[in-house]
């Protein structure tokens, strides 16, 4: 079996008395999808920071492509500017509010550009800026365009342009179509599958959205109170689900005939 681009393995973290993430262990095929998902405070969104690198594990380590990111195999923080680089070009995040995630002052280009400048100062620039706008189905009209003089549809592309930009092995992507129209959010996960088609990137989806698990990935990881209560093939899981708290996920969608009180009562049982 070939070598996951990226390894999670025993990682712990804890606020006060909180568990947040609590022997957390999943891997990510090279090329693959891997959905992660559970209700707020599930910590879904804890450990995806602690794959980027914005959160500090208590315990346990991640790899990419083999190399340790975090954890015993470390030999220390990563040092000198380079390093720093190296380690941020592995794995890029895409956040769910483009807007609050690009400067409302600084246009398409520019963001592109300073991206670019700070990891590959003798690229071709324009050049660069022009492949990615296409490869994220933006017009080079885009370019000198302002975050809002842009819809959200087209901010969110902007923002997956950015994390493109350095070729990274692995994208989180972090409730990265929850604020959009569902329309737009179908758009916006045609084109992420495209781009994985095309350039083997390994995908990490952090969602409560059961749809987007199952239009967009190949494994799925179910997180309950910091833990992992299952985890395997997407239809396998969402279809037949053998733990009740993926079964409760399940049935609190809203659908015809859905009881809220019923899935109420069930939660407070479980």
């Amino acid at each position: 079996m070939t070598e996951p681009v990226l390894r999670v393995s025993g990682l712990h973290r804890t606020f006060g008395t909180v568990r947040a993430v609590d022997d957390v262990t999943f891997d990510l095929a090279a090329g693959g999808s891997l959905g992660i998902v559970g209700e707020s405070g599930s910590g879904k969104t804890t450990t995806a920071r602690i794959v980027v690198g914005l959160e500090q594990a208590d315990a346990g380590q991640v790899l990419v492509h083999g190399r340790a990111r975090t954890g015993r195999a470390r030999t220390g923080r990563a040092r000198g500017r380079a390093e720093r680089l190296a380690r941020a070009r592995e794995v890029q995040m895409v956040f769910q509010d483009p807007y609050l995630s690009l400067d409302p002052r600084t246009s398409v280009e520019a963001v592109l550009r300073e991206t670019l400048r700070l990891h590959f100062p003798d690229t071709d620039h324009p050049a660069r800026i022009r492949e990615l706008l296409d490869q994220v189905g933006l017009g080079t009209r885009a370019a000198e365009a302002l975050p809002r003089q842009l819809s959200g549809g087209q901010r969110q592309r902007v923002a997956i342009a950015r994390a493109l930009a350095v070729r990274p092995a692995v994208l989180v992507l972090d409730e990265a179509v929850a604020a959009l129209d569902v329309s737009v959010q179908a758009q916006v996960l045609n084109l992420l599958a495209d781009i994985r088609e095309q350039t083997g990137i390994g995908y990490l989806f952090i969602t409560h959205d059961l749809g987007v698990v199952r239009c967009v990935t190949d494994q799925v990881v179910v997180m309950r109170n910091g833990r992992i209560v299952e985890s395997g093939p997407t239809a396998d899981v969402l279809d037949s689900p053998q733990h009740p708290y993926t079964g409760l996920l399940l049935e609190s969608v809203p659908r015809p005939g859905w009881d809220p009180d019923r899935i109420a009562a069930a939660r407070r049982a479980l």
